[in-house]
């Protein structure tokens, strides 16, 4: 697992994460992924790898709606951004497609590189080498909507399942 500090800079907006001009020209996962934070870090892209955390500072996320930074971060595979701050519709489009945000600004201050991390969802609790903070743990929908890979696929399974209960 590979940790991707930013966690010095605030307001990382969505062109940082995937720069506007190829919003018309990169529809897919496969599309979007080279192009992941190349404004930000040129490595990225090319070195990420599942299960990989992102550490950010304040009001990760903001800028535009769009959802190919989202899409493109879940579709490599990270496992969770931990951030001092969300922008709200960042916030929510992570949630639509399964990404895990953690709000946790006491991780992120306690994080340099070579710290060991590990993440309790269940309990809500990081820790950070020798430190451990808590975050509130996802409400059960919200939960639901992770484990089935995002809410397109949520709702799928629960029309599929009710319309083989009729």
């Amino acid at each position: 697992m590979t940790i991707w500090f930013y966690g010095n800079q605030d307001g990382i907006n969505t062109d940082m994460l995937f720069p506007g001009k190829y919003t018309y020209t990169c529809a897919t996962a496969d599309e979007i992924k080279p192009h992941l934070l190349e404004d930000l870090d040129p490595n990225f892209a090319q070195s990420v790898q599942k299960d990989d955390l992102i550490f950010a500072g304040k009001n990760f996320g903001c800028g535009s709606s769009r959802e190919q930074p989202v899409l493109g971060l879940k579709s490599v595979g990270i496992q969770a951004v931990i951030a001092k701050s969300f922008a709200r519709i960042f916030y929510r489009a992570a949630i639509n497609q399964g990404l895990l945000l953690i709000e946790s600004p006491e991780a992120v201050d306690a994080y340099s590189p070579g710290k060991p991390v590990s993440i309790d969802f269940i309990n809500g609790r990081i820790t950070v080498g020798e430190d451990t903070f808590g975050f509130p743990t996802l409400p059960e929908e919200v939960t639901a909507i992770r484990e089935a890979g995002g809410l397109l696929e949520y709702t799928r399974k629960f029309l599929d399942s009710r319309l083989k209960n009729t």
